[in-house]
């Protein structure tokens, strides 16, 4: 059967906590808290306070800069807006005369340039391949040379071969 227990349960209680790494078992420095652990005991070097000084002023002017500059766009481009759509009839068609004339430039230095560099391919084959060319003539006449001493040859032989046989013939 079951047992039943008389004793109830213990519970242990610690009052006091303890760090578990006071044992000097970590590398890092024990936060304490307070906000004066998260900075350093001393102040901003002079080198540091002039940067930031310098880095404010000229933010500060560019900043202003960009604004005068964005200020300056907004008015220009309210003055112009009615003068785009009242001469926009001129405009459109001369823009696109424009472009068709910019893209029709490209396009004849796109093929010039293509022809430029082909005409120069074919100059550099010519001048790699003339070296070759007069070892090719040299072989070439040299082929022409043997064949027609061999035909020669043949031509000869077959001559003599037809007055043998015409000399028998007249003997029979």
């Amino acid at each position: 059967m079951a047992e039943i227990r008389t004793q109830p349960h213990q519970v242990q209680v610690h009052t006091t906590t303890t760090h578990r790494y006071e044992g000097g078992a970590t590398t890092q420095p024990r936060y304490e808290g307070g906000v004066k652990t998260l900075f350093p005991q001393r102040g901003p070097s002079t080198s540091q306070v002039l940067a930031v000084v310098a880095g404010v002023f000229i933010g500060g002017t560019l900043l202003f800069l960009s604004g005068i500059s964005l200020i300056a766009s907004l008015i220009g481009l309210a003055i112009t807006t009615p003068l785009f759509i009242l001469f926009s009839p001129v405009l459109v068609p001369a823009t696109i005369t424009i472009g068709l004339a910019v893209a029709g430039v490209l396009a004849s230095g796109a093929c010039g340039l293509m022809g430029l560099m082909s005409f120069s391919w074919v100059i550099n084959y010519v001048r790699q391949t003339q070296g070759t060319v007069p070892v090719q003539l040299d072989a070439a006449k040299r082929r022409v040379a043997d064949m027609a001493s061999y035909m020669g040859q043949k031509t000869k032989e077959v001559g003599q071969d037809i007055q043998t046989k015409a000399q028998e013939a007249k003997r029979i």
